[in-house]
């Protein structure tokens, strides 16, 4: 086996992985160089920059009431939607947002098209969000790329699930990811105090998981298969 030295390290990476890691990372890079001081004007030195954006870009639940309420979809709300997972309330949440998407998109990207990993991820994402407003009734916003994250997580259930059951396996083992991630935040949850995010999380699970069926490369017949041979 030969080693180019010289090869790229993200030539193993779909593109379309890679800008979504860079558009997770780059507002981070933006709040952090303001707040230490490399910005110009009032967002010089602080954290404001992180905020406004958090207030123009952040997922509102009463935002959606409001529409809802005065039956008036305003385009600013609606596409809160879509920037809520490129804007993160910490350094910390941004990078295990980008981890994530980097390891699961990789190994998604592998199976299915770059078209499909986007798809995946703003969908889950979007449906996470309805999720959040439909099941609770918290006022906080929503924030980060968790809920696209775990639909690329609900993805790869869907590649291990159809591959163990070509394999005659036990495709229970397919949700072991997924049972591991939600193990380990109910722990936290139980130790340092949880919130509700969760709950969009999940919903970007199932809905990755129920979009592979679709987009995926004979998806649905061979899931059909797949069914009639259990």
């Amino acid at each position: 086996m030969s080693f180019d030295p010289n090869a790229s390290p993200f030539n193993a990476l779909p593109r379309v992985v890679i800008l979504l890691a860079l558009a997770l990372a780059l507002p981070e890079l933006l709040f952090w160089a303001s707040k230490f001081g490399l910005g110009n004007g009032a967002t010089a030195g602080n954290d404001s920059l992180r905020i406004y954006a958090i207030q123009e870009y952040g997922f509102f639940p009463d935002a959606v009431a409001w529409m809802w309420t005065n039956q008036n979809l305003r385009p600013d709300y609606l596409i809160r939607f879509v920037t809520y997972p490129f804007v993160h309330i910490s350094f910390t949440q941004t990078l295990f947002a980008v981890v994530f998407v980097l390891a699961l998109g990789k190994m998604v990207g592998e199976v299915f098209s770059g078209m499909t990993v986007a798809l995946v991820f703003l969908g889950s994402s979007i449906f996470g969000a309805f999720a959040y407003i439909l099941v609770l009734s918290d006022p906080r916003p929503l924030m980060g790329g968790f809920p696209g994250a775990y639909g690329l997580i609900g993805a790869y259930t869907f590649i291990l699930w159809v591959g163990y059951g070509a394999a005659g396996a036990n495709q229970f083992q397919a949700f072991r990811l997924i049972g591991f991630l939600l193990g380990i935040q109910l722990l936290f949850g139980l130790v340092f105090g949880g919130h509700n995010d969760w709950v969009a999380e999940v919903a970007g699970f199932v809905c990755g998981f129920m979009l592979s069926v679709v987009v995926s490369p004979g998806g649905f017949t061979r899931l059909l298969r797949q069914v009639r041979r259990d």
